[in-house]
């Protein structure tokens, strides 16, 4: 069988890795990217001015800062941060997520710094 007709298992993929708020990129739908990564702590604030971004919860529970308030999210749930709005991913306990958004996107968006990783191709 070839490699595009065998679907992505999630479990497996997240099984893969165990560092924390390192993407690994897991499929690519046109110019964006799938990816996976694992959250623990606070990350950065920071700002995508081009794009939006999507959080999907797989296990665990995300919060979101925002300045006018936080989102939480619980496993099954997904929130869509707006282009342009600053936020600041938090997870009181490990947390697996996917992320969906443009390829190239950096983590940090705007913030830079020593959190900044560009997402790793996960085979």
């Amino acid at each position: 069988m070839s490699k595009s007709v065998v679907p992505v298992n999630l479990s497996e993929k997240l099984s893969q890795f165990s560092e924390v708020w390192s993407q690994k990129k897991v499929a690519v739908l046109n110019d964006y990217e799938v990816k996976l990564a694992k959250l623990k702590g606070e990350f950065v604030w920071h700002t995508h001015e081009d794009t939006d971004e999507l959080f999907l919860v797989i296990s665990g529970r995300l919060t979101i800062q925002l300045s006018d308030g936080d989102v939480v999210l619980a496993p099954g749930e997904l929130f869509v941060v707006p282009r342009g709005v600053e936020h600041c991913p938090v997870a009181d306990e490990e947390t697996a997520i996917l992320l969906f958004e443009p390829a190239g996107t950096l983590n940090t968006g705007d913030a830079g710094g020593p959190m900044t990783k560009a997402a790793e191709i996960l085979n």
